[in-house]
């Protein structure tokens, strides 16, 4: 059998070469794309129907060669459910069942290749439902160029960045199961110089490890770059990053504002998932994130499943992957807020346009009948620049929140106005307790989770 190292330079070694076609992708024209995306979605629904007996099933009277986009919407939906309770019948590599997976994934101690062609990974399972998806050979190296594409687009695009070798170093999680964690392990040394420190570090180190990277390029999820703003402006972080590059979690308004001052350059975000990879990522030429039309397709919808037009808010998104033939997601159920924005980027890419994704419907808190959406926390919460992380966890009678602050807050009155809004939104004698804290906790992927509900209030995350 071919060792691990032997593997991954070869993988290595396609990447670099398929690189520059991947990403001249979002400037081909229309017409191309959408041949494109027919022939990927029909031979992701041949596969499925050929390969997984449950597919089969569902997608019974369906024909693979006459399927587009529009009969795409008269499919049903999948949920993480589905996946996890048929995984075994979903996957199209019967080698492939979830306690062979689940094994890898446990015995995981870095990067490392599933019968010598696949990649493994777990998401964070922060609504209290853990998922295992798996990426084939192809899959993989499509996840790795979707990751990088932002990044080198940009600094391609612009003469000075040109010339400044792209280090990068990010701030993310260091466990192979996880999809940030195991990709730049595959492909280091692929077309970007990656460093990885893992969010669970002490920051005194992290600000230690950066002081010693220099990254012309700094990313990591958006919770673990915030507090590194106070270290700046303290005089221990001494870097002078040309790009940052946020993903993994929502990049708040207030979060990307702060980055943009302290440091003075783009701030690129990603919207990701462990099921899909990159589905969208930032253009540094107007705000909001094309989505990675060549790599999937997305229909933002109600709580219902009914489409939503550009311009509102969806309560979900449905996601159909056009690479994965291994585990073929169709109409995959994520509970991400999406807003697809209607005009075409100035740009000029053909890729469509989303907004920043700032929330879950998993985030929102009920009441009885009453529903607080994320925003009632955020706005005071917004207002207060020494407070650099929170996180707000509902309680029977209102919510119990945890800041962590550089500076003096006046956390009665910050109590005051959450009590204030819960109370205009209708409910009664809402009971809000602030609390300063040290460190926050974080799920096992090192993601934060700002926003935990009733319901997932048990989940170790």
């Amino acid at each position: 059998m071919i060792g691990y190292e032997a593997l991954r330079r070869r993988h290595v070694a396609e990447a670099r070469e398929e690189a520059p076609d991947f990403l001249a992708r979002p400037d081909w024209p229309a017409e191309r794309l959408a041949d494109h995306r027919r022939a990927c979605l029909r031979r992701v629904i041949a596969a499925a129907v050929q390969g997984s007996p449950w597919h089969r099933r569902r997608l019974a009277g369906i024909d693979p060669a006459a399927v587009d986009e529009e009969a795409l919407a008269d499919l049903p939906i999948m949920t993480k459910d589905h996946l996890m309770g048929h995984f075994d019948e979903i996957v199209t590599d019967r080698r492939l069942t979830l306690d062979v997976v689940d094994s890898h994934l446990e015995g995981l101690t870095g990067d490392a290749y599933l019968l010598g062609r696949y990649h493994a990974v777990a998401s964070g399972g922060s609504t209290g439902r853990r998922g295992v998806f798996v990426y084939d050979w192809d899959d993989w190296k499509m996840c790795y160029l979707a990751t990088v594409r932002p990044v080198l687009r940009e600094w391609s695009s612009d003469p000075a960045l040109a010339a400044t070798p792209p280090v990068m170093v990010t701030i993310s999680a260091a466990n192979a199961s996880h999809v940030t964690g195991a990709v730049f392990q595959t492909f280091r040394d692929a077309a970007l110089t990656v460093h990885r420190l893992p969010v669970t570090m002490p920051r005194d180190e992290i600000v230690a490890g950066l002081n010693a990277l220099q990254p012309t390029i700094l990313g990591g999820y958006a919770s673990a770059l915030h507090p590194l703003t106070a270290e700046v402006d303290a005089g221990r972080l001494r870097i002078s990053p040309r790009l940052v590059v946020t993903g993994s979690e929502p990049l708040l308004p207030e979060i990307r504002a702060g980055l943009e001052q302290t440091w003075r350059v783009p701030v690129l975000n990603r919207w990701g998932a462990s099921e899909g990879g990159v589905l969208a990522a930032s253009c540094a030429r107007r705000g909001g994130m094309h989505v990675s039309d060549d790599l999937v397709v997305i229909e933002p919808v109600d709580a219902a499943g009914a489409p939503v037009p550009a311009g509102v808010r969806s309560a979900k998104v449905l996601v159909t992957s056009l690479t994965n033939t291994t585990i073929p997601l169709i109409r995959y159920e994520l509970t991400d807020e999406v807003t697809r924005l209607a005009e075409p980027c100035v740009c000029g890419s053909c890729f469509g346009s989303v907004d920043d994704i700032q929330g879950r419907l998993d985030d929102t808190f009920y009441f009885g009948g009453v529903a607080a959406h994320p925003h009632v926390f955020r706005s005071p919460l917004g207002r207060r620049p020494n407070i650099v992380e929170y996180q707000v966890r509902q309680t029977p009678a209102g919510a119990a929140v945890a800041v962590r602050c550089t500076g003096a807050v006046d956390l009665d009155a910050l109590r005051d106005d959450i009590a204030a809004a819960l109370e205009q939104l209708g409910v009664r004698a809402p009971e809000i307790v602030v609390t300063a804290v040290d460190g926050l906790d974080r799920q096992t992927t090192g993601k934060l989770r700002r926003f935990v509900p009733l319901t997932a209030s048990a989940s170790p995350g």
